[in-house]
């Protein structure tokens, strides 16, 4: 991969299905590479309360599984911009894994991580993504072991989600020394895409980790909070996060 990608992260139907659609839609204008959405749910463990505030505003406006799906296949008619998920299990389980990755795949689907599923444990959700030819997405962190990344590694297609501190998401105040020498490592280890998420905020953030080889950053929590001190301005909103991802995409690809 030549192009650096910045991919921003929304929740859809965050804060309404209106503006959520607006939100990605200018994001997509300015700039995104990709995107990494996240369907509503009620305990989203891996999320900080950033997260989990937009899930809220999400489902108290009636975002759904099925709005969601909807809302992609609308993008998706705008733009082919690549999709990428972030969801929990019970949401897959729920619907059923074979028609989740079916749906998935039929509103334009490209990549799904299913946050609170192991490698170990992920058999059925990867025989239905090849089923329906979505590529599984699986993390790595600064607590996997050589032989549980050989795993991975082994299993996930289309690219690693890096995550580049221990916790939830979140904004962070920098990029840690370990987290570059994690890319430098999964990146000797395979010629799969690097994508670095959890606690990525800010310009100097995207610089340093795609300096040190990440093929990409997935920045979610900072443009959240833009909706949060915005939701009674949704025009600003909208234009901020616009302005926001245009500086990042101008970092992750070295124009600054």
């Amino acid at each position: 991969m030549k192009e650096k990608l910045f991919v921003p992260f929304v929740v859809v139907g965050d804060p309404d299905y209106d503006t959520s659609k607006k939100i990605i839609m200018k994001m997509i204008d300015e700039g995104a590479d990709m995107l990494e959405l996240g369907f509503a749910f009620s305990d989203p463990i891996a999320d900080g309360p950033t997260i989990q505030l937009a899930d809220k505003r999400a489902l108290d406006n009636g975002g759904c599984v099925d709005s969601s799906f909807k809302m992609i296949k609308e993008i998706k008619g705008y733009s082919k911009i690549p999709v990428s998920l972030l969801v929990y299990s019970n949401l897959v389980y729920k619907r059923g894994i074979d028609k989740f990755y079916a749906d998935a795949s039929d509103a334009g689907v490209d990549y799904v991580l299913v946050a609170d599923v192991p490698v170990e444990e992920a058999g059925p959700f990867v025989e239905a993504a090849k089923k329906y030819g979505v590529d599984a997405v699986f993390i790595v962190a600064q607590t996997t072991t050589s032989s549980r990344m050989s795993l991975i590694l082994r299993e996930v297609c289309g690219y690693v989600y890096l995550v580049s501190v221990l916790g939830v998401t979140g904004a962070r105040s920098g990029v840690s020394d370990s987290t570059l020498e994690l890319v430098r490592k999964v990146k000797r280890e395979t010629k799969i895409p690097v994508l670095v998420g959890f606690g990525v905020s800010e310009p100097a953030h995207a610089r340093k980790l795609v300096s040190a080889g990440a093929d990409g950053v997935i920045v979610g929590s900072a443009i959240v909070k833009i909706i949060e001190r915005n939701l009674s301005d949704k025009e600003k909103m909208v234009e901020e996060i616009g302005e926001f991802v245009r500086g990042m995409k101008d970092a992750v690809c070295g124009n600054f």
